[in-house]
């Protein structure tokens, strides 16, 4: 099987979730075996981003395994931090998902589109003038107009004003 390839905001963003896991799968003193590989292969199908902690000190061991798991379980590689390893497999139920969800999107779009449809506003023409209701006058209680004066503007007095 080839490596999945993803783009790097998709790697970032899975990234950013993959920082809160906790590892999933660890190897022991046998190393990096095809039980190892099977519990992995097992992790990605059941969650899909997974952290693997190897506890081997040797750094291209460690890239070894990092290529080799990524190669042969056809998952991405996400990240590599120390001893711990970062792999995404999109699991099999998200495709359907996915294609789900695109079709529930197209008939909410639909119905945003007509304009008839419930919830959904008209287009507003920007030409076009609204009328206002003319503005009653404010009347007190015995049917006075009452006229509202606007207050007078307060002149600041300035540094150089107050000197002089």
């Amino acid at each position: 099987m080839a490596e999945l390839i993803l783009e790097r905001n998709e790697r970032l963003t899975l990234r950013a979730q993959a920082h809160h896991l906790a590892p999933m799968v660890l190897l022991g003193a046998q190393g990096f075996t095809d039980a190892v590989i099977k519990e992995i292969d097992r992790a990605l199908k059941h969650h899909g981003l997974i952290k693997v902690h190897v506890p081997s000190d040797d750094r291209e061991e460690r890239m070894e395994i990092y290529h080799t798991v990524a190669e042969k379980l056809n998952a991405a590689r996400i990240q590599m931090i120390g001893k711990m390893l970062v792999f995404y497999r999109p699991q099999e139920d998200d495709a359907a998902e996915a294609t789900a969800k695109a079709a529930t999107q197209k008939l909410v779009l639909g119905a945003k589109a007509d304009p008839g449809a419930r919830g959904a506003r008209k287009p507003v023409d920007p030409k076009a003038k609204t009328k206002k209701a003319p503005a009653k006058p404010a009347v007190d209680k015995k049917g006075k107009k009452i006229v509202i004066k606007a207050r007078p503007k307060h002149k600041r007095l300035t540094k150089k004003a107050a000197l002089a």
